[in-house]
């Protein structure tokens, strides 16, 4: 073998290493494609099943709140009432017709009209022996208890009494003014069941107390009856 051709064998067979090399690269990186191909679809796979999973979850979570949600319905069922039976009214029996007899209507001679259970009488107005007269009313009823003066009750007149006394601690202060009391005035004139309701200082009060018991009065009537009242008097103290 020359030269030149064991130079263009060696060339031959390096170039031949070349594409071999070359396929198996290619050869390899079809393969790591195809790896990643199956990956990233087993990848995908399982991302859809787990987002299906999540969307059933939430779905079947709304699909449960809207039932509860969702108003209930009541059926009320109408109740009828059975009609009392009607009321049978209660047949009165019929009066019976009473026969009137009829009179001739020929007479021989007519008979005079009367008046059945008619009375006639008379009254002489200005007989002696007749008097008209209004009778009594009842007689008035009592009061049980004292009244107040008012109406048909008239009041109680004052006839003789002393006059209330100073106490000295108040004619010294010169205390003036007026005590009110409330009593009662029975039937006899006479002051009972004092009651101050206004007072004075110092005791005067207690000095027109003494002084009213003592006083007299004509009492107190109710239809021309004595009868016991309450009196307000009034007891003037004033120094000179």
């Amino acid at each position: 073998m020359t030269k030149d051709a064991h130079t263009a064998h060696s060339a031959d067979a390096a170039t031949g290493e070349v594409e071999g090399g070359e396929f198996h690269a290619f050869a390899m990186e079809e393969a790591e494609d195809s790896r990643h191909m199956k990956w990233a679809i087993g990848g995908a796979i399982l991302l859809h099943l787990v987002l299906f999973i999540i969307n059933f979850g939430f779905l079947h979570q709304a699909v449960a709140t809207a039932a509860l949600k969702q108003p209930k319905v009541y059926v009320i069922q109408q109740v009828r009432f059975k009609p009392p039976p009607p009321v049978q009214q209660q047949q009165l029996p019929k009066p019976q017709a009473r026969r009137v007899p009829i009179p001739d209507p020929t007479p021989d001679e007519p008979e005079p009209i009367r008046l059945d259970e008619e009375i006639q009488q008379d009254l002489d107005l200005f007989d002696p022996d007749i008097i008209f007269d209004v009778p009594d009313g009842p007689p008035p009823i009592e009061p049980d208890g004292p009244i107040r003066v008012g109406g048909d009750v008239t009041r109680p007149e004052k006839l003789s009494g002393p006059s209330p006394q100073y106490t000295e601690i108040a004619r010294r202060a010169r205390i003036q003014g007026i005590v009110i009391v409330e009593a009662i005035i029975d039937r006899s004139g006479s002051v009972t069941n004092v009651r101050v309701l206004k007072p004075l200082p110092m005791g005067l009060d207690q000095a027109a107390v003494e002084a009213v018991q003592a006083w007299k009065f004509k009492p107190a009537t109710l239809n021309g009856q004595p009868v016991d009242v309450f009196y307000n008097l009034t007891v003037r103290f004033e120094l000179q």
